[in-house]
């Protein structure tokens, strides 16, 4: 079973969107960012563009929400995955997920997330920066695991504060 992840570097990351480009293509068929399953946060006030998407969580709390266990984990990839039969769009899962890294295709109709291309992810390939790998977990430095863990933390602690109006 392969169990790799996206795993990207914010000090490489540059903020050009290409990522964002040929995974909307690749997922799509079109150019179109909000479609994405890769997307940069701005942090321009601290010079930090940071790529986001599913880190397939191994207890993946989207999945632990989901009323109709539409989520679930595939047996090729270890990758977090949805049942579009059984998905009823409630969007429960956007709201669990600790990372912002679901979203919501209001034309479809239908939530998605990042399927690592079926093992191929294209916005690796195409990250001229190098920003972003492909990686097994446990190839990662614990001290680099600590600072992209403190980074995100602080993304989700700004939104939650905006959103609440503080």
């Amino acid at each position: 079973m392969n169990s790799k992840l996206v795993v990207a570097d914010p000090i490489k990351c540059t903020g050009c969107g290409e990522c964002q480009t040929v995974c909307s293509l690749s997922q799509c068929g079109v150019s179109n960012p909000a479609l994405s399953r890769i997307r940069i946060v701005n942090r321009q006030h601290e010079g930090l563009y940071i790529p986001v998407s599913c880190q397939q969580c191994e207890d993946a709390p989207c999945m632990a929400v989901c009323p109709k266990e539409a989520i679930y984990r595939d047996q090729l990839f270890n990758r977090v995955m949805i049942n579009y039969d059984r998905c009823i769009s409630c969007r429960m899962c956007i709201s669990a997920c600790p990372f912002g890294a679901m979203g919501f295709d209001s034309k479809a109709q239908k939530i998605f997330k990042c399927n690592l291309c079926d093992g191929n992810p294209q916005c690796v390939n195409f990250c001229y920066p190098k920003s972003l790998s492909y990686v097994e977990p446990e190839r990662i430095p614990y001290s680099r695991l600590r600072y992209f863990a403190s980074t995100y933390i602080g993304i989700r602690r700004s939104r939650n504060a905006l959103l609440q109006g503080q």
